[in-house]
């Protein structure tokens, strides 16, 4: 703990407090002693009075006797015991024990007369009075004249040796009452300093404590509301006078450091509002690049609010292919005058291209006074190079970090939007390729093949006509071509029916619920379908190729099954993540190596199975019937892939 200074509040109340212990403690402690000095004195003095009192009995003993006779025993025997009764008191414990030995002290010294008067002439005189008058020793009656000559001269020197008694008496009292008079002068000394101390330390109390504490309480009520210029006056060398000049270095201290968080707070703002116009920025960047379809005055409006958030000039966004020397100028809000510099007045693309990987700057000088300055970011998304989005910057600003990082963004932005719309274009591309390739297969495989058998009927039919007995031919010919255009406009049927499927709101679970319906009811046969595929498991291409199976496999369940009854399921493996697609009925089933020349169905069934990256297994049932499977992978990851494969398989193919 630190040593306390000379002018401590605490140091000072801490005397303050120690005195007046001591002085309460010097007050009891004199009270105790001289209570315990003044302990037999009462009864001293009354002792030392009685003295006076049997002095005045032994003379009155003695005058009492007949003038010229001895007296009578009892009389002797009265005197006698008076004055050893006398002796007794004055050498009695109750008087000496107050006396000291030392005769300077006035009380022992005036016993000490008294002592030594008695010891030497008044107990020797009576002695011999009383011995001489002792009837018992006796024979003849003594001189009348000696006794009465020794009683005179007793009764004469009584009075002076009570005076002496008395004045040792009185020492004795005054002694006493000197000792009380003490007493109550240290109790009035130290009730006076007390006094003192105390009024000392309630002043000490106002001016030190009170006064400054008040006074540090309502700088820090002012401070606590905001109010950092009040000081307190109080800066003495105590702990409040320290705690002053604590607290009004505090208060210097927190005026600046309340400037300078003001000064932050209004940094802080700033870039919160900035971060809020970039986030709105990028939000209305995506909003709008999101909005479909993306066109030229989408991307006019995005650099319209370019130019309005960041308070720049006009902006200009620009495409290029292989060839970076010709670009094309997708978007722009700039006006340029006729016959003036500009960015593109002349056409300069290699500039505003740079190396394409770089933001940049670029200066079109107008005049000797007016030069453009334009900013260049590219435009990219996954190390591909699509364009550059130029903005021109009046004379005077500087671009800052923030709004370069900002303009890049939006510039990343519009490469990902790019870069989406060209993917859907090439996916809606593949995808009219994969129909065409379907439509071309399914009519390659059916009502081409029935058309060719029409075809050579027709061929047949001819070459019947130049024979002599053609006319007796011709009519199975006939039949066969009405067989086969029969045939053929059942295909057609059947492939219109396929061609306009489609999914509606409820997806795979609806559709393969109305398909079911629509062979059930066409065929009176009782089929049934067991879904347990989630909704969310498989895409709509996989959905679209699962439906052709399962109709394709009821249609042939329909024509050549037989079948009383059928049933479809649908399972999900999950540790195999595997889909299972099965179709059973109780017909009469399929030979185990079924001649599929004419079975065009089963060939379908078998490219969209490839298609998606599977197989379908068909194969007669034990218990009778058929049962056509088909089993894939899920592999969502490398859907666009498989696809783009399966497209150039089937276009090789076809």
């Amino acid at each position: 703990m630190a040593q306390l200074s000379k002018t401590s509040l605490l140091l000072h109340l801490g005397i303050a407090m120690a005195t007046i212990t001591t002085l309460a403690f010097v007050s009891m402690a004199s009270s105790v002693v001289i209570a315990e000095m003044s302990q037999g004195v009462a009864t001293a003095i009354n002792q030392a009075g009685s003295l006076r009192m049997q002095s005045y009995r032994i003379a009155s003993s003695l005058a009492e006797r007949p003038n010229r006779q001895m007296g009578s025993q009892e009389q002797w025997q009265e005197s006698h015991d008076l004055v050893d009764e006398f002796e007794n008191r004055l050498t009695h414990s109750r008087l000496t024990s107050v006396l000291s030995d030392n005769l300077s002290h006035p009380p022992s010294h005036a016993y000490s007369l008294v002592n030594q008067e008695w010891f030497n002439i008044i107990k020797p005189l009576l002695t011999s009075l009383l011995e001489a008058t002792n009837p018992s020793h006796l024979q003849e009656p003594p001189p009348i004249l000696n006794n009465e000559t020794a009683r005179e001269h007793y009764l004469e020197i009584v009075d002076l040796f009570v005076v002496k008694i008395d004045r040792m008496v009185k020492l004795l009292e005054h002694e006493a009452e000197s000792k009380i008079r003490l007493l109550r002068l240290i109790h009035i000394i130290s009730l006076f300093l007390t006094l003192f101390i105390a009024f000392t330390v309630m002043y000490l109390m106002k001016t030190r404590v009170q006064t400054p504490l008040y006074d540090l309480l309502n700088c820090a009520e002012r401070t606590r509301h905001g109010d950092f210029s009040k000081r307190t006056p109080y800066t003495a060398d105590d702990e409040l006078g320290q705690l002053g000049t604590a607290f009004n270095e505090m208060a210097s201290d927190l005026s600046k450091m309340y400037t300078d968080l003001e000064a932050r707070v209004k940094e802080k703002t700033s870039d919160l509002e900035r971060s809020n116009r970039s986030l709105e920025l990028l939000y209305k960047t995506t909003k709008t690049l999101n909005a479909a379809p993306i066109s030229d005055e989408t991307y006019n409006k995005l650099l319209v609010d370019i130019k309005d958030l960041l308070d720049v000039g006009p902006g200009t966004i620009c495409l290029t292919g292989r060839d970076p020397e010709h670009a094309f100028r997708m978007a722009t809000t700039r006006s340029p005058e006729e016959d003036v510099p500009d960015i593109c007045n002349p056409s300069n693309c290699i500039a505003c291209f740079g190396n394409g990987h770089r933001s940049h700057w670029v200066q079109v000088k107008r005049s000797p006074t007016d030069i453009l300055r334009v900013h260049s970011t590219p435009i990219l998304h996954q190390d591909q190079h699509y364009g550059v989005l130029l903005t021109e910057i009046p004379q005077g600003m500087e671009l800052q970090s923030w709004q370069k990082r900002l303009l890049e963004a939006v510039a990343n932005h519009i490469g990902v939007a790019i870069d989406i719309s060209q993917r859907t274009n090439e996916g809606r591309r593949l995808m009219l390729l994969e129909e065409r390739s379907v439509i071309a297969r399914e009519l390659h495989d059916s009502l081409a093949q029935s058309l060719s058998y029409l075809k050579i009927q027709i061929t047949r039919l001819k070459v019947t006509l130049t024979q002599p007995d053609g006319h007796e031919k011709i009519k199975p010919i006939i039949d066969d071509m009405k067989g086969g255009t029969n045939s053929a406009y059942l295909q057609l049927r059947e492939l219109l029916t396929t061609f306009r499927l489609k999914m509606d709101g409820g997806g795979l679970s609806t559709a393969l619920s109305d398909t079911v319906k629509e062979f059930a009811n066409n065929s009176g046969i009782n089929i049934t379908l067991h879904n347990r595929l989630d909704k969310y498991i498989i895409d709509a291409s996989e959905e679209i190729h699962i439906l052709h199976v399962v109709r394709e496999a009821l249609s042939n369940v329909v024509r050549h099954s037989e079948a009383t009854s059928a049933q479809v399921n649908l399972n999900f493996y999950t540790k195999q993540n595997r889909i299972s697609v099965t179709i059973d009925d109780d017909g009469i089933g399929i030979c185990d190596k079924a001649e599929r020349v004419n079975h065009y169905g089963l060939a379908i069934m078998s490219e969209r199975a490839q298609g998606l990256g599977g197989e379908v297994k068909i194969a007669r049932r034990s218990e009778g019937g058929t049962r056509v499977q088909l089993e894939f992978q899920l592999h969502h990851g490398d859907k666009d892939d498989r696809r783009v494969e399966n497209q150039k398989r089937l276009t090789e193919k076809s």
